[in-house]
């Protein structure tokens, strides 16, 4: 099974990343644009070599943004016609307050257009290693801008030796951004506006509300807010009424198929399909353990893929094992949750078990079927060598932010996706703040799924902010 790691379910929610979700390439370089997660725009044709009379121009940027202290450029990659691009590493202090204690290198990637154009500022909250390096974020085909592709701190290869994790914190992933930003401006001074998708999205509020100006505006897809760790009612209640009745309810039988007549059957599959993969699950526990705990997220993980329209399609509670297990296996990203893809993602469920919190789901349809109390605590994904000590009053003061003092941002949510039970809001303290909401959508959304008068605002308030003119109707 092929994990994805930038087109990530929220975390926030889920405490899983996820895979197999992949949204349509529908960019187009001026009105358009792929979601902060998806493929790069069908108008990018593929990497041709470039002719000698293009290289001055390469050559020009290159040494431009080599002379950046602390940038080095570690190659050039294919592009997009009409853009360079350029992998990139960035020295970070580990610690903003303290700079003298260490430091790292932050992996980049740049698609350069002109310095001219608006810079976008792209994270999808977690690593760059499946990241195309002609992707577009659907915000910079939008103002036909710059993208710079940020790898997030203790992520892939953005991690110090040794590895203090008490150092990763929002605040740091902040300053992060906004230290990038004040050396990038020296080459590109034209407006610059920051996106990402569901993590990546939470991320981009982050970075706002800690550093107000560094941007003119923040495009956030899917990003769930989660200002209270002890109430996951509205998470419940969302689940209890998405999609029709009978998809429901017939999710509701497979859960307790999968864990009441049918377990030991379900459980020796899974055995035996982690040891066919080369997968474990120590740090969960045992594959009892992982079958229940994946179980629970059946229906989140569920209604984040599925759209209005979508065929339901949900095996019966008593389909034939290999028709049940594989479907199963690939609505929960199964391989998710083994010990190889916990420990590449240790930062996501380390930043989820001190300050972004989890849900914890009700399961009132399983009672009596449940052996593991407390499976859904983050602390079942994390190694106990890694300490988890949660911090309740970050998440209310980025909600208190929004609502009182943010500015210049813009929300978009699909109507079927479980993320925006916590959404966040705009208040009398907002300014030029936007909520939209994408009918019959689920979790990968972008502006261009809006209905179309929502559409048309949302791209001319992102097109204001970048200071570029309206696009010819």
């Amino acid at each position: 099974m092929k994990i994805t790691r930038q087109l990530c379910l929220p975390l926030l929610l889920t405490g899983l990343l996820a895979s197999a979700v992949v949204a349509p390439s529908t960019a187009t370089a001026r009105t358009g644009g792929a979601h902060p997660a998806t493929a790069p725009p069908a108008t990018a044709r593929p990497a041709q070599p470039r002719p000698a009379a293009s290289r001055p121009a390469a050559d020009d940027i290159r040494a431009r943004i080599a002379a950046v202290p602390g940038m080095r450029v570690v190659k050039e990659n294919p592009a997009p016609a009409g853009y360079h691009s350029f992998a990139l590493v960035y020295r970070q202090p580990v610690d903003h307050r303290h700079p003298g204690k260490g430091s790292f290198e932050q992996r980049l990637s740049l698609l350069h257009r002109s310095t001219a154009r608006p810079m976008v500022l792209y994270t999808g909250g977690y690593d760059l290693n499946t990241r195309d390096t002609a992707f577009r974020a659907e915000p910079t085909g939008i103002v036909d801008g710059n993208q710079i592709s940020v790898e997030q701190r203790y992520f892939g290869t953005s991690r110090p030796h040794p590895t203090d994790w008490s150092e990763l914190d929002i605040w740091q992933a902040a300053s992060d951004h906004h230290r990038l930003i004040r050396a990038l401006k020296t080459v590109y001074r034209a407006a610059w506006i920051s996106t990402g998708g569901s993590k990546g999205g939470m991320a981009t509020v982050y970075h706002r509300r800690f550093y107000p100006h560094d941007v003119a505006g923040s495009v956030a897809y899917s990003a769930p807010n989660n200002t209270d760790d002890r109430d996951d009612t509205a998470a419940d209640r969302f689940l209890g009424r998405v999609g029709s009745p009978a998809c429901r309810n017939a999710l509701t039988a497979v859960q307790r198929a999968m864990l009441g007549t049918r377990r030991a059957e379900m459980a020796g599959r899974l055995t035996r399909w982690a040891a066919g993969q080369g997968y474990t699950f120590h740090t969960i526990g045992s594959a009892d353990r992982a079958l229940e705990l994946t179980v629970l997220n059946l229906p989140m993980l569920f209604w984040m893929q599925q759209e209005e329209g979508d065929d339901c399609a949900i095996p019966g509670p008593s389909a034939p094992g290999d028709a049940l297990f594989t479907w199963f296996a690939k609505k929960t990203m199964l391989a998710a949750f083994s010990d190889r893809y916990l420990a590449e993602m240790a930062a996501s469920y380390y930043q989820l078990g001190t300050q972004l919190g989890q849900v914890s789901m009700a399961a009132p349809q399983l009672a009596g079927l449940l052996r593991h109390p407390g499976i859904q605590e983050m602390r079942t994904y994390v190694p106990r060598s890694i300490p988890l000590r949660f911090q309740p009053d970050a998440m209310p003061d980025i909600d208190r932010w929004v609502r009182h003092h943010g500015s210049e941002l813009l929300f978009v949510y699909g109507e079927m996706d479980p993320a925006r039970a916590e959404p966040f809001r705009t208040g009398k303290g907002s300014r030029d703040g936007h909520v939209y909401l994408a009918p019959h959508t689920s979790h990968v959304v972008r502006i261009e799924k809006l209905a179309p008068r929502d559409r048309t605002r949302a791209t001319a308030v992102l097109r204001r902010w970048a200071g570029v003119d309206s696009p010819t109707e």
